[in-house]
């Protein structure tokens, strides 16, 4: 039986990005999260809360082996829109 790996991910307050709970805070960049438990990934959402200035709308996402969203819309959230020209990220999006 495997354990359920889970990141925690939100939007971040200053400017609406996606961020992923990493040793050190808080990330834009997935490679930085932290693989969690789903007990410590509920933990972790717990305390995003208490940053209220930071952070908005934590919560776990189920990730496979490689520590990427499993689900759709999770990927979506990682890597861009799915359509047309925009489809991935623009380079100068990325700063």
């Amino acid at each position: 039986m495997s354990m359920t790996r889970q990141i925690v991910t939100a939007s971040r307050l200053a400017d609406g990005r996606v961020v992923f709970r990493a040793p050190e805070g808080w990330s834009a960049d997935i490679a930085d999260a932290l693989v969690l438990s789903a007990e410590d990934a509920a933990e972790a959402v717990e305390r995003a809360k208490g940053e209220p200035t930071r952070v908005v709308g934590a919560y776990a996402v189920d990730v496979d082996e490689a520590g990427l969203p499993v689900l759709g819309r999770e990927r979506i959230r990682v890597f861009g829109p799915t359509v047309g020209h925009s489809a991935g990220r623009h380079p100068a999006v990325e700063a």
